[in-house]
């Protein structure tokens, strides 16, 4: 059993080698780069890269408290819908048992959704 433990614990020493390898490499090529690379700061470079767009008011602005509500909620509903994923795989082997499992997890995701439409929270206007 001792012998299993430390032949398995050696077979990952290749993985520990190539991490420590890979992050000796990227530390020498970023300070190569830091070293060699030209440093020329001109006003286009110390301007705030904005994809072409022009800027308008304070990046410091405050964001209303329901935009991130409805991402949040977004997410949180879209992370439920992956785990039917599984369930479609595997319907079949499932059998009844899967199925009711999955109708469950169904009512437990609309008491939520309800919950929230309840609440108001996905209304933009208050």
């Amino acid at each position: 059993m001792q012998q299993n433990v430390a032949q398995s614990a050696t077979n990952y020493l290749p993985i520990l080698l190539l991490i420590i390898c890979v992050f000796a490499f990227v530390g020498a090529m970023i300070f190569i780069s830091s070293i060699l690379g030209p440093k020329r700061n001109t006003a286009d470079k110390l301007k705030p890269f904005t994809s072409g767009i022009p800027t308008h008011g304070d990046a410091r602005e405050q964001m209303p408290v329901k935009f991130f509500l409805i991402a949040i909620l977004f997410v949180l509903f879209d992370v439920e819908v992956v785990f039917f994923y599984p369930y479609a795989v595997n319907f079949k082997m499932l059998g009844w048992f899967g199925f009711i499992e999955v109708l469950i997890f169904v009512a437990i995701f609309l008491v939520g959704y309800f919950y929230i439409i309840k609440n108001k929270a996905i209304e933009w206007q208050d």
